[in-house]
């Protein structure tokens, strides 16, 4: 731990935010790059509260460059900071 602290890259590290959804029956989330990660977020999450199936799809800028699932086969959603160079 100590040398995290004196690390003279750790001015280099830099943080970015991906929105990870969980599909139903499926063993690892789908991790989702948005420019507007919470807006994503705010977005399933509302899906997940209407009782109206609709088609969801969305342009990412990660690896996956496009997104399509039911939006009753979301079980969860979350927001995950991750550290890079």
């Amino acid at each position: 731990m100590a040398q995290q602290y004196n690390n003279p890259n750790a001015q280099n590290i830099k943080k970015r935010y991906s929105v990870l959804a969980f599909i139903k029956g499926s063993t690892a989330p789908l991790v989702l790059y948005v420019k507007e990660p919470q807006q994503l977020y705010d977005q399933l999450a509302d899906l997940m509260q209407s009782q109206k199936t609709v088609l969801f799809e969305q342009d990412t800028e990660g690896p996956i460059k496009k997104v399509c699932f039911m939006s009753n086969q979301l079980s969860a959603i979350a927001i995950q900071e991750e550290q890079y160079m």
